[in-house]
């Protein structure tokens, strides 16, 4: 067997991974109660899609990355397939995005919610997997059995508690433990997948090891992921603003917890209409 080296830097991997993890997890959790809260299928949607990604793509996948430079076999030069790495990205998004659309839309029930935490907690086993698929060495790669199913069952029974949180206590506090708990699943999963791990070395010589360097992944995955928060962040006000402002039938009161007033006919006041009630000035501004 190999020697294998997992922290080649230290504490530094763990900790920026983790910080990574709990941030892509807690935007992907507000976007999920955002999601939960909207009266519209489509701003629901819009949420959950951005819950997947910041949960599948930065919280798992870019996490699982940022990990993985510390990552070194020292008698084997170490490459990553460019098409598995891709494609590891892609699973994570889409299985975590099916669990937190069964979280995400409908009555918060007990099933949906086990449901919801087996699909998210599958898709950061998946993508972690997969990518594990692409990692290149000059040798085979052999996984003990116990510890892939411990694993397996942290991702699970963690995203699982970061989704009951989340739906069922609801509340910052809520998501904040959501997110944390989460984060120590997704890089407790990681690491126990990693120490599962084995390499049997070719003899010298054997064969020529072919792929991306680590060296070289560091400039796009931190484009990827700035530009993945960034777009995340803008995308979220711009729907938080289009949700508190662009509906006039829920003009000013809907934010201080009341129905939107009817005028005698029926029919929603307008914004000028509500601010008179509120007031001391007549109902002038009323629509007709």
């Amino acid at each position: 067997m190999a020697e294998i080296h997992h922290l080649t830097y230290g504490a530094m991997n763990p900790v920026v991974a983790y910080l990574i993890a709990f941030v892509g997890s807690l935007l992907g959790l507000v976007c999920t109660t955002r999601a939960r809260a909207a009266r519209h299928r489509r701003r629901r949607t819009r949420w959950l899609v951005l819950a997947a990604i910041t949960i599948g793509g930065a919280a798992i996948w870019l996490m699982h990355f940022t990990a993985m430079f510390g990552f070194d076999v020292p008698d084997s030069p170490v490459r990553y397939s460019p098409s598995l790495t891709v494609a590891s990205l892609v699973v994570a998004v889409v299985t975590v995005g099916a669990g937190l659309f069964i979280v995400g839309r409908g009555e918060a029930t007990g099933g949906r919610i086990i449901l919801g935490g087996l699909l998210t907690g599958a898709g950061a086993v998946a993508m972690h997997y997969t990518g594990m698929a692409a990692v290149r060495v000059a040798g085979r790669i052999e996984y003990d059995g116990a510890l892939v199913g411990a694993s397996t069952l942290i991702a699970v029974a963690g995203a699982t508690a970061a989704l009951w949180l989340v739906v069922a206590v609801r509340g910052w506090r809520a998501v904040i433990a959501g997110a944390f708990t989460l984060g120590i699943a997704v890089c407790g999963m990681h690491y126990t997948g990693m120490a599962a791990m084995r390499v049997r070395l070719w003899a010298p010589g054997e064969t020529r090891v072919e792929g991306l360097s680590p060296s070289l992944l560091i400039v796009p995955i931190t484009v990827l992921a700035a530009v993945t928060l960034i777009g995340v962040a803008f995308s979220a006000l711009q729907a938080m603003t289009e949700e508190e402002f662009a509906d006039d039938r829920w003009p000013a009161s809907r934010a201080a917890g009341r129905s939107a007033p009817l005028d005698p006919h029926g029919r929603p006041w307008s914004v000028r209409a509500v601010r008179a009630i509120d007031g001391p000035s007549n109902s002038a501004g009323r629509s007709v």
